[in-house]
């Protein structure tokens, strides 16, 4: 099993750099590749998921990736959720989104958004993207929990 989705690593801690004071998932091999994609909590108790726009990310005009985009949003879903998830492992049911706007190579994306129900094994999330402020990404999500997160993985 390649060292990136060994069971066991979960939210890593940044101290340098662009990205210090953030954490990101080293065990999704997918999304590592895609971003990385970075998560905080911030003052008021909300998460954050964030990532920097690289040339790899752009499609053929020059713009954000629609796919990486979706893909981004997909891990925020879990960030934004991630008090309802409590100990809990889940699966995306449904994502869907609405195009706003486009980005470009070296802009900063972030998510944010809410719960807005949960309570029992299904959780849905809305949320927005934004790229250096502008909004570019509406998206609303549904998870599955699948069952309780060993207590040697971090909640």
């Amino acid at each position: 099993m390649s060292e990136i989705v060994e069971a066991g690593h979960g939210p890593i801690p940044v101290t340098e750099g662009e990205w210090a004071g953030w954490s990101f998932w080293q065990s999704d091999a997918f999304e590592q590749t895609a971003g990385p994609f970075y998560e905080r909590r911030e003052d008021n108790g909300d998460w954050v998921c964030a990532f920097r726009t690289e040339d790899r990310h752009m499609n053929g005009g020059g713009f954000l990736h629609g796919g990486c985009l979706m893909t981004f949003a997909d891990a925020a879903l879990f960030t934004i959720a991630r008090g309802e998830m409590h100990d809990s492992f889940g699966v995306t049911m449904n994502l869907s989104g609405d195009f706003l706007n486009p980005a470009k190579p070296g802009q900063l994306v972030e998510a944010r958004g809410e719960v807005t129900r949960g309570g029992g094994k299904t959780v849905f999330v809305r949320g927005i993207a934004t790229a250096d402020g502008t909004p570019i990404l509406s998206f609303t999500g549904i998870i599955r929990k699948t069952g309780k997160r060993p207590s040697s993985l971090p909640a």
